[in-house]
């Protein structure tokens, strides 16, 4: 069979006259039905791979009254997850031949006014769906509230000020929880690990930093942290933070040891951090205080930043896989569309789907044996 090769752009059809097929099945395999034989699809591939052919965006979009843009708003101030998070939505995004435009709220703490405005710009845009990365109390609810009709995934902790239940009870799009899905990381299973490893190294006195209690991951953390210690009696005393920052946790760890000086008290022999930042701070006022580690106290962190393994001593910590929560909400996006199967997860929690968060053993961690 003959095709033209003379146009400048190859077309569906001719990309149809060379597999043998009808137009429309090359339409199929473009989006990724999974109405079409394998065979068939192959034969399709070959011919587009041959032509050079690349599908147009605009016209896919007025075939099917979509724009195939997906629309990610990023919230907080702290992007080293969210970063991650947003480099599998794109990727995923660019292989099923959707666009991703990006909207981020750097502070914290966001007017519901604010977050309305961004969805209005993105409904201008005609976007298919949301990906909403809220992080804290006050975003979440913000998220639950936008008056948005298309469908909405949320990435955010299973605990909080407001409970996901309570939320979600709040949308308003007249399908309510049929179109929105919520994802985040097992936070609690993966604390469940770490304070299991603790006990098992002979720790039974601990220190907890908390992060800062606007924030679901730090809630999500603490709470898991105060059930889990105590079920496996190890006996700890909570420094409560109000930021991520390590030079905040240097200060209180600061006032913790010259608390434990004049009073006479001891160290714990382990001390826990919300995140690796605050752990880098603590591992500083102990340097200062010729407290080694983990010979006299061992350290743990959370989120396995670039640097986690390059400090002195390298730090035992937990790695949420952020790529794939990124991958999650993705499929979670393509089944409110139609356009993938239902995603399944290993552990869901109040109606959150969870993705793993694996514990990372380093030297900063030793049992109690090696010191006292």
């Amino acid at each position: 069979m003959e095709v033209n090769h003379s146009k400048s752009r190859p077309s569906m059809k001719d990309v149809a006259m060379l597999a043998g097929v009808s137009h429309q099945t090359v339409s199929r395999v473009i989006n990724h039905s999974p109405d079409v034989s394998a065979q068939t699809r192959a034969r399709v591939r070959k011919a587009i791979q041959q032509l050079g052919y690349r599908p147009s965006n605009s016209a896919r979009a007025l075939a099917s009254s979509r724009s195939r843009i997906i629309g990610v708003i990023m919230g907080g101030d702290q992007f080293h997850g969210a970063v991650l998070t947003l480099q599998a939505i794109e990727a995923a995004a660019r292989a099923r031949g959707l666009f991703v435009t990006v909207s981020m709220i750097r502070k914290a703490m966001c007017s519901q006014d604010e977050f309305n405005r961004i969805c209005e710009g993105f409904d201008e845009l005609n976007v298919d769906a949301y990906i909403m990365m809220v992080p804290t109390d006050v975003l979440f609810l913000a998220a639950c509230r936008a008056p948005v009709t298309k469908p909405r995934i949320l990435l955010t902790a299973t605990h909080g000020g407001t409970s996901v239940g309570t939320g979600l009870n709040m949308i308003h799009d007249g399908d309510g929880h049929d179109r929105t899905a919520v994802v985040g990381v097992d936070q609690w299973g993966a604390m469940d690990r770490v304070i299991s490893m603790i006990a098992g190294y002979g720790h039974r006195h601990a220190l907890y930093f908390t992060g800062p209690s606007e924030w679901r991951d730090a809630t999500t953390r603490l709470d898991a942290w105060r059930e889990l210690s105590a079920q496996y009696a190890i006996a700890s005393r909570i420094v409560r933070c109000r930021s991520w920052q390590s030079s905040e946790a240097y200060a209180r760890m600061n006032h913790v040891l010259e608390y434990i000086g004049s009073s006479g008290g001891a160290l714990p022999t382990v001390i826990v951090a919300a995140s690796d930042a605050q752990a880098i701070g603590v591992a500083r006022a102990l340097r200062e205080h010729d407290i080694r580690i983990p010979q006299d106290v061992s350290l743990v962190g959370f989120d396995d930043i670039d640097v986690a393994g390059d400090v002195v001593p390298p730090l035992t910590t937990i790695r949420p896989d952020y790529r794939q929560l990124g991958v999650a909400a993705m499929r979670e996006a393509l089944f409110l569309l139609g356009e993938g199967p239902e995603p399944g997860y290993p552990v869901s929690t109040y109606g959150v789907g969870q993705v793993e968060a694996k514990v990372v053993k380093r030297a900063s961690l030793a049992g109690v044996s090696l010191g006292r």
